[in-house]
Order: C-alpha cells, then structure tokens, then sequence
C-alpha cells in the first residue's frame, strides 16, 4: 500500500510540515515522486517512520536517529526488541512515580505513614536511569557489571539527608575548583583541596573508592566530550585541570 504526506500524517499522527523536513533532512525520503509531484511512500517508509518515531519518544536527537536508520547495518528488529526494552524501563519509572504519588496522597490524608526516604524513591531512581541511559553501557565495559549495580543500590539507598549533603558538596567542589583554576597550579593548596572534595563527592556513589579507579575517572573526564563540556563550561580547560590535580592527589598517573 502506498500513501501519499497526508495519508502517512494522519496515519502516524503526525504533520505533514514534520513529513517534509524529515525528507528535507533525509531522515526519511519518499519511495518516489509521482507525475503531480507529490510524495508517494511505501511499506519500507511507514516501517521507517514508525522507528523514528520510537527513537523520538526515547529523546534521541534527529541527528542521531538519521546516523542510525540510515546506516546499512541498521536492523530494524534488533532495534525494535531495544525500543521494547527502554520503553519497559521508563514504564517501570513511571510506575514507581505513580506509586510515590499515590502513598503521599495516603500520607496527606492520615491514612498512612511514610518515611522521607519514600518521598523520594521515584526521583532517586530517575536519576539512577538517566545515567544508565547515557553512560550504562560504557561504564559497565570500564569498571564491571557488579561494580556499577552496586553504585546504583548505593544512590537507590541514599537517604534525603545524604542527597542533600552530596548536592551541597557538589556546589562546594564547583567552587573550589573554579577558584583553584585561577591559580593555574593543580598541586597548589586550593587545588589539591578542589581534589579531596572531589573523592568526598564519588564515596556518595561508588561502593568502594581507589586511587587508581580515582585516577581513571578523571582521565576519562579528559577523553570525553561529554565530561569535558561540563567541566569546560564556564572555564575552559578546567577538565584537563581536574585531572592533574587528582593524578597529583592520588598519586597516580594514567
């Protein structure tokens, strides 16, 4: 069956404004153009629209779905079973939202005790999934399944007073840090403080703390754009500071 940017819009719910762009971006192009000049769609494009459309609701930027669907080593069934998978996760979340929301309703009404701990279950594993979504994979490879599950039973465990000693302790480290780098001497006082700070601020999140594990962080930091964009972004170069004041703090140098 074929459909025509109207047919596939009212179909897909989406406009057809949306239908144009993605062939202007060609993130999705039209089986072909008929004698009028319209574009004419066929099954290989509805399947296509229906991934992109999966990858939108996950929040993947246009420019990564592109990269994606049009590379010729895409499987769409590979990539639906993953969509399956990241959509039963944020069911999960959104489920455990409900729950909180449904306790506190309990709580308000005298119907219920709950600890402050509960309040804030939802958030804490919102948080814990957000930074699976963006470095799970990559950090699994690096420090080991076991590893990074219990990081995340550490955060899932955090009570409210510990969130909010590491959230004050993650503002002292920006300061402290950006103060250091004026000084342009990662083994100065400041900094090798900047750096104490730092290993404070990961014990709230890693099970056990190294020197060497220490280390790599913070050479990973340099590696990677991410990283590097959020420490960068006031002062450029902080990142790569960071770093020689922790390898000079640890001891180590990777």
């Amino acid at each position: 069956m074929e459909y025509t940017v109207q047919k596939l819009g009212s179909l897909a719910g989406v406009s057809t404004r949306t239908l144009r762009y993605y062939d202007e971006i060609g993130i999705l192009k039209p089986a072909r153009i008929n004698s009028s000049g319209y574009r004419i769609y066929g099954q290989a494009e509805v399947n296509c629209l229906q991934q992109i459309l999966f990858y939108r609701e996950l929040g993947v930027s246009l420019e990564s779905i592109k990269d994606i669907v049009t590379a010729p080593s895409f499987d769409g069934a590979a990539a639906l079973r993953n969509h399956r998978e990241k959509l039963l996760e944020k069911k999960e979340q959104i489920e455990v939202l409900i729950a909180n929301v449904d306790k506190t309703i309990e709580f308000s009404e005298g119907r219920m005790k709950m600890s402050n701990k509960e309040k804030f279950e939802g958030f804490m594993k919102k948080m814990v999934d957000d930074n699976e979504k963006k470095y799970g994979k990559e950090i699994r490879e690096k420090y080991g399944k076991d590893t990074i599950e219990k990081s995340n039973a550490k955060v899932m465990n955090m009570t409210q007073e510990q969130h909010e000693e590491v959230t004050t302790l993650s503002e002292q480290l920006h300061v402290t840090l950006a103060d250091a780098f004026k000084t342009g001497d990662p083994a100065s006082v400041i900094a090798q403080k900047a750096a104490e700070l730092h290993k404070q601020w990961l014990t709230y999140y890693w099970s056990e703390y190294s020197k060497e594990a220490h280390a790599g962080l913070a050479q990973m930091y340099v590696d990677d754009e991410r990283f590097t964009a959020y420490y960068d972004k006031e002062q450029p170069g902080t990142t790569e500071f960071l770093r020689d004041a922790i390898h000079i703090y640890t001891g180590m140098k990777i």
